[in-house]
């Protein structure tokens, strides 16, 4: 049995916020935040959302760490990582298999 791959992704708020999170499917994952009671508490009320980044990182464990040290960046360093002057790669000590905006 093979693990998933999971995703990073940010998304950006009608506020403007960001919000980062990981995911197997992320079109799924931004239907279940626009939908309501699976999406995480914090989206509620804050779109419409749009991915602005997602980037596939490997199985869960990586893929939490990565979110861990994302989530840890200020909005400027989320906004280089967004905007391409910032790679995974400089974030972590494991090879991402996957790294692109959308």
């Amino acid at each position: 049995m093979t693990r998933p791959e999971f995703s990073l992704y940010i998304l950006q708020c009608a506020d403007g916020s960001l919000y980062t999170g990981i995911a197997t499917d992320v079109q799924k994952r931004l239907a279940e935040h626009e939908a309501g009671p699976r999406g995480a508490k914090y989206l509620r009320g804050r779109g419409p959302l749009e991915i602005v980044y997602s980037s596939v990182v490997g199985d869960r464990a990586i893929a939490s760490q990565i979110e861990y040290r994302v989530k840890q960046l200020s909005r400027a360093r989320k906004l280089d990582l967004i905007e391409g002057r910032r790679g995974l790669a400089d974030l972590a000590p494991v090879q991402v298999v996957e790294e692109g905006c959308v």
